[in-house]
């Protein structure tokens, strides 16, 4: 919905609101806000509410400080759940002072992607995500355990699936918040769940994921549960991804469509799917930014490992879902829901569309079981791997022009420093398989 000043000043006064929270995202993925009492709305809403930017991870330093969020009017919305002050959010774009969009702002960053894209004449990239998250149960003291809420399987149901009232609640809620849900099921592990809701355009599609995570996390802990969208939670078991659907239009018409060919594919369909899979191996530590996920991109555990694509076969990176005319679109499979989903969506849209304008030629498509070829056949059909770790991951970024260009200068930098901590913490460590391994061995 589209809302002016004046309507939210005024929603605000007749639904008796409170406090607004005005989110904003930090380079890591983390959803930030400054809350402030309805007093202040108009002067928020005049993009006149300053922050501290020195404190949130990738802004900037002490000594420049001073930033403004601008607020989306779009994203005005009232949080369901209820408290003795009812509390709404608006989601902000961050600003300098001298007036000038931040260029660490992570939807910043995805806003001149799509300006991009727009300069090609495409007027919208729309996206359909599936994040996928499990539920644990939290101890006396509200902690999260390590045991799962449910044994279920795929598309159980209760008694079975024992998050099921959990789940349920969860879409009553994200409708309330506007959502369009589609589906919502149990997925392949115990405790593990997915709720798919309607795309939208790129923006918005990230504002969603964001939004979409608040709500499973606080509907959770009032189930006495705790939610997580860490990759790959638990080993011997499937972990989450976030697969990411999409498509570029002009207009009305679906730019990935063409009824002649023999799989409904354009060639710009083509082109943007060969763009993706050349540089995927450089966007992955984007896409896939913990040491974690690389936990999850192994074979055995229906996540994808290999760089290639099909338009019916799961095992590669990149499927072709079987609708066509408007919904046609690919569906890019390694993305996991730890990532930061303006950036995700930003380097992926920018490997697309370096793809149409290089008009790169896509491999042909692998139909077979990749999962169970071996090395060699591999590298005779010219398969890549995606990186097997964060290390490697990085590495392929920073020698990729399109990712660093997409990412900016900004961003890049202080993801990668920090990427670099977590790495040389975790390298450094010394974890309880090794004490297993090792210690009456040695």
């Amino acid at each position: 919905m589209s809302f002016s000043k004046e309507d939210i000043i005024r929603i605000a006064k007749e639904e008796n609101v409170r406090f607004i929270r005005l989110q904003f995202t930090d380079l890591l993925g983390t959803i930030k806000n400054v809350e402030i009492p309805v007093s202040q709305l108009e002067k928020a809403l005049d993009n006149k509410m300053m922050f501290d930017g020195s404190s949130i991870e990738g802004y900037v330093r002490i000594e420049e400080s001073d930033m403004y969020l601008y607020p989306d009017l779009s994203t005005w919305v009232i949080f369901p759940w209820v408290t003795d002050s009812r509390v709404a959010r608006l989601i902000c774009d961050v600003y300098m002072p001298d007036g000038t969009p931040f260029a660490g702002d992570p939807r910043g960053i995805l806003k001149r992607c799509l300006k991009e894209a727009e300069e090609m004449g495409y007027t919208a990239m729309n996206v359909g995500p599936e994040p996928e998250f499990f539920l644990f149960r939290t101890d006396e003291k509200g902690n999260p355990t390590t045991e799962l809420n449910d044994q279920g399987g795929y598309f159980d149901l209760a008694p079975m699936d024992l998050g099921e009232n959990c789940r349920r609640e969860i879409v009553l809620t994200l409708e309330e918040m506007g959502f369009e849900i589609e589906a919502s099921h149990h997925e392949v592990a115990s405790g593990q769940h997915e709720i798919d809701f309607k795309y939208a355009d790129a923006i918005k599609a990230a504002d969603q994921i964001q939004t979409f995570k608040l709500v499973v996390k606080t509907v959770a802990r009032q189930h006495g549960l705790h939610a997580t969208f860490m990759p790959k939670p638990l080993f011997g078991m499937n972990g989450s991804g976030m697969h990411a659907h999409q498509s570029l239009f002009k207009g009305n018409e679906n730019m990935f469509y063409d009824e002649s060919d023999t799989l409904g594919l354009s060639k710009t369909a083509r082109y943007y799917m060969a763009g993706i899979l050349k540089h995927a191996r450089a966007f992955a530590a984007i896409t896939n930014p913990t040491v974690n996920s690389y936990k999850r991109l192994v074979p055995g555990y229906e996540a994808p490992c290999y760089v290639a694509w099909s338009a019916s076969n799961r095992s590669p990176m990149i499927r072709i879902p079987a609708s066509r005319g408007l919904s046609t679109r690919i569906e890019v499979r390694n993305p996991d829901p730890a990532a930061n989903p303006y950036l995700a969506l930003a380097v992926m849209l920018k490997a697309g569309l370096d793809g149409i304008k290089r008009q790169l030629d896509l491999p042909a498509p692998i139909d077979r079981n990749i999962y169970v070829m071996s090395e060699e056949e591999r590298i005779e059909e010219g398969i890549p791997s995606l990186p097997s770790d964060l290390k490697e991951a990085l590495n392929e970024m920073i020698r990729s022009h399109v990712i660093t260009e997409a990412l900016g200068e900004h961003a890049l930098a202080h993801f990668y420093e920090l990427k670099e901590i977590e790495w040389d913490i975790y390298r450094t460590q010394v974890h309880e398989w090794e004490r297993a391994q090792y210690m009456t061995l040695y």
